[in-house]
């Protein structure tokens, strides 16, 4: 039966690969993995399903994954990121082992959303059961290392930390809408939003101040200075403190060139809970790199350990990677007795070769102008069956 218009296109949000982005994107993937096993993260699986009560816990809430039912009617999700996956197999496979643990992973994400990838690659990591400054700083600096590995030019990542909007939420004892609508505003820096809601609530004269500053606070440590006035509030010093410790530590790693802070960063997903940052490119308007400090996710799954990561978006980073040359066979094999030929390329890939094999006869003219549509170099002609 003939396709209809609708079977010609592909879901919004989803890519095809041809062979050189494919491949690509191996490549990609398989030199951050190849960094993240040199700073001793071991790698990782797990399923493209999980139950929602995993993902989600919150039944009620809104939220842009991927559902249906299994046979016994119990909701199943694509996975939308890796970190609850994995905290979900600490917890039931990893209890005795020995912390910190440090995982790496890549696999595909979904993402039901507005995004322009639904459907898209991750690489990232996971150092599970250190709440120690210079846990963050390891992470963000293999994030940094990846990025110079994979070749990625003109790359910044902006440091922040949850603790401060959050300490100063719980201060000022903002009611959940409103602040709900402050950090979309903040986390957009939609000034003229940010604005409205500032101005429309009964807030003092500093906290108003503030929280129109937060999405302008971006810079080196002197930025940190600039929150002087409210380091008396717990959650905000206790943030401070980290971040200059987080930043002191990037300069002995060698990459605070790397980092800017930006204190007005506001992360997604409701688990991160102390440091959190972000990696861009020039002309990309989305985070390229998404990582933090997640403390609280484990006690939500009966485990009381501190934890922090990030993942990289390889599907944006392939828009940006150099042009790359797809990997061509070394010889082309052809002749007139398909026994002989079938025989000469399996000895050739025994020895190592890449081989295409001729599918029917070719003339010498043809295979000419196959191996070189191809790039294929070398070309063996079999006469006879031997």
């Amino acid at each position: 039966m003939e396709r209809s218009s609708l079977g010609l296109k592909i879901p919004e949000g989803m890519i095809d690969l041809l062979p050189a982005e494919l491949a690509q994107l191996e490549e990609l993937e398989g030199k951050a993995i190849s960094v993240c096993k040199n700073w001793s993260y071991q790698k990782v699986a797990t399923p493209g399903l999980e139950y929602r009560a995993c993902v989600e816990p919150d039944a009620d809430k809104d939220d842009h994954l991927y559902k249906f039912f299994d046979k016994n009617g119990h909701t199943l999700v694509l996975r939308p990121e890796f970190t609850t996956p994995i905290a979900r197999m600490v917890a039931t496979r990893q209890k005795g082992g020995q912390f910190p643990l440090r995982f790496c992973y890549s696999g595909d994400v979904y993402r039901n959303d507005s995004a322009r990838y639904r459907e898209f690659r991750q690489v990232g990591v996971e150092l599970i059961g250190s709440d120690n400054d210079i846990a963050d700083a390891e992470v963000i600096a293999l994030a940094v290392e990846i990025m110079k590995t994979l070749k990625i030019r003109n790359f910044q990542l902006n440091l922040g930390h949850n603790g401060i909007f959050s300490g100063l939420a719980e201060e000022m004892r903002f009611e959940t809408k409103v602040r709900e609508e402050l950090e979309d505003g903040i986390a957009r820096k939609d000034m003229v939003k940010l604005e409205k809601i500032v101005s429309s609530n009964d807030l003092p004269e500093p906290a108003k101040e503030l929280l129109l500053s937060l999405p302008h606070l971006t810079g080196k440590e002197e930025v940190l200075d600039k929150l002087q006035n409210w380091t008396h509030i717990k959650p905000i010093g206790k943030a401070v403190e980290s971040l200059r410790t987080i930043y002191l530590y990037l300069k002995e790693f060698g990459v605070q060139d790397y980092v800017s802070l930006d204190l007005g960063i506001l992360r997604g997903f409701s688990y991160y809970t102390g440091a959190i940052f972000e990696g861009y490119l020039p002309g990309i308007g989305v985070p390229l790199i998404e990582g933090g400090r997640y403390d609280g996710l484990y006690a939500d799954f009966g485990m009381d350990y501190g934890a922090t990561g990030f993942a990289v978006n390889l599907g944006l980073m392939l828009e940006k990677a150099a042009d790359f040359e797809l990997d061509k066979a070394d010889v082309l094999v052809y002749g007139q007795s398909p026994g002989a030929v079938i025989k000469r390329c399996r000895e050739l890939r025994k020895s190592g070769k890449k081989v295409e094999m001729a599918l029917g006869f070719l003339t010498d003219a043809d295979a000419r102008n196959l191996a070189s549509s191809r790039g294929i170099a070398l070309l063996e002609k079999i006469e006879s069956n031997k």
